[in-house]
């Protein structure tokens, strides 16, 4: 039995196939792969945190976007397109309309489907952005939030039930209870 071989697709093409599908995809070394739906809990986790960061940056240069909008992370040899949950982004120059370039923050919302890809190839590729000072993994059946920041290397910062969660990158401070907020989690978080 023969395999199928993988078609490449160039940017261009991937981005006019993304205006006219109704499913989103990630685009990824010229291969396009569909995105999973989400649960309610992811649904809520981001919608509480989207609505905590807004109010903080209200009157600053930075905007925070959702999860409809790309991250585009281009370097000599590598061009992806990817949809983090939430990301954050202060960069005048940042004015495409269907992607950002210059992230400062960056949060990914595991869930079984995506947790190693997520820790793993994704973090790997958005290191690769200069803007990027932050990358944040929320786990959706525990209080539990990973903050990895841009220093020397990445080290993690771990905030768990009870704490308030600091994103340095852009000042925020959220109690880990108002992510999480709306949410029916087992008795220890």
């Amino acid at each position: 039995m023969a395999l199928a071989e993988n078609l490449k697709i160039s940017v261009e093409d991937y981005l006019q196939g993304e205006l006219l599908s109704y499913i989103k995809h990630e685009y990824v070394g010229g291969e396009v792969y569909a995105m999973v739906g989400v649960k309610r809990a992811h649904d809520t986790i981001a919608m509480n945190l989207i609505a905590h960061v807004h109010a903080h940056l209200r009157g600053s240069p930075c905007r925070v976007h959702s999860g409809e909008m790309k991250v585009r992370v281009q370097t000599e040899t590598d061009d992806n397109f990817f949809y983090p949950d939430l990301h954050v982004t202060c960069s005048a120059d940042d004015t495409h309309e269907h992607f950002n370039t210059q992230p400062k923050l960056i949060v990914e919302i595991l869930s079984d489907a995506t947790e190693r890809y997520d820790r793993a190839e994704k973090f790997h590729h958005y290191r690769k952005l200069s803007s990027l000072d932050e990358y944040v993994l929320i786990a959706q059946d525990t209080q539990r939030v990973e903050c990895y920041r841009r220093d020397e290397q990445w080290d993690l910062r771990l905030f768990q039930q009870g704490q308030a969660v600091f994103f340095a990158s852009i000042g925020c401070v959220v109690d880990i209870g108002d992510i999480y907020e709306g949410l029916r989690l087992g008795k220890d978080g």
